[in-house]
């Protein structure tokens, strides 16, 4: 199962420490880089994410980063 590239950057996202956030992990939400419930039937489940300080984070959308739900630099590598 391949998840799609919702974009190929990551984004920054300002969280709040001890808020759970849904990291989409099929690239079909609305919401990126949020799940908005479009994996249904996909295969694919949100991860669920607790922030543990307030700051800003780099969240995937790529779908491919080894760190979900941040991003760890592999959209650079993928290929079109």
């Amino acid at each position: 199962m391949t998840p799609t590239i919702a974009a190929r950057s990551p984004v920054k996202v300002t969280v709040e420490c001890g808020k759970d956030y849904w990291w989409c992990s099929c690239g079909l939400s609305a919401t990126q880089p949020f799940c908005d419930g479009s994996h249904k039937g996909s295969g694919f489940q949100p991860q669920k994410y607790t922030a543990e300080k307030d700051g800003d984070l780099w969240f995937c959308q790529c779908k491919h980063s080894k760190a979900t739900p941040l991003c760890d630099g592999a959209h650079k590598s993928i290929s079109c």
